[in-house]
């Protein structure tokens, strides 16, 4: 009985422990990069004003971006150096925004797609217009990922942004508003916004504000 007893509490005690050290090994394909902070502080370390041409400053305060109203266009492109660093496919971005001023885009988010680069744009074309420029020559208010939304100044939005070898997705707010098959497609900025290259933010007449810009490497399956 006594015997009994003893190796029914040594199973009790080592069952525990061996799922737990099963748990605490990811699944095959399921592993979870840690997420990179793209800003933060109140420096701009690793960006750069983008050289528009046009009024408005750039400033970073307690992890916010600011990027004032420009003429038309106002931003940051990120360094050489810290570009070397990041993922150019299978990754996930996420960042929330705000148009302080203005009324159109207050998001245009520049990011690489392999060796070609697009740009995401949130609030475009007078204020609504959400889609990618540009796919196969067409821009972001007139091919497959052209979609709309009311933005609200003052107002933050979550955004999450993914790229896989042949799609990019876009979610506002935890809203799927963007989902387009990129194999194959001919992917490209506009050229007002070729300085943003190779992963820029900027806006367009509008005083915009970003926080919590992150960038997650994600597993190829």
């Amino acid at each position: 009985m006594k015997l009994h007893l003893h190796l029914s509490t040594l199973l009790l005690l080592t069952l525990p422990f061996s799922l737990a050290a099963a748990d605490d090994q990811p699944a095959e394909g399921k592993k979870n990069a840690k997420a990179i902070s793209l800003i933060k502080g109140d420096k701009l370390d690793g960006w750069q004003k983008t050289q528009f041409g046009g009024p408005g400053e750039v400033s970073v305060k307690e992890g916010v971006l600011t990027i004032e109203m420009g003429s038309p266009l106002n931003g940051v492109t990120i360094t050489e150096e810290a570009f070397k660093k990041l993922p150019k496919v299978n990754y996930e971005m996420r960042l929330e925004a705000k148009r302080e001023l203005g009324g159109d885009f207050f998001v245009g988010l520049t990011f690489p797609v392999k060796d070609q680069h697009c740009s995401l744009i949130m609030g475009g074309w007078g204020g609504g217009v959400i889609g990618i420029s540009s796919i196969d020559g067409y821009d972001a208010s007139e091919n497959e990922s052209t979609t709309y939304a009311t933005f609200e100044n003052g107002k933050w939005y979550n955004i999450r942004l993914q790229v896989t070898d042949n799609r990019i997705t876009v979610w506002l707010d935890d809203e799927e508003m963007v989902d387009v098959d990129i194999e194959e497609r001919r992917l490209d900025t506009r050229i007002e916004v070729d300085l943003s290259k190779p992963l820029g933010l900027s806006s367009f007449e509008t005083t915009a504000k970003i926080r919590d810009f992150k960038i997650r490497p994600l597993s190829e399956k």
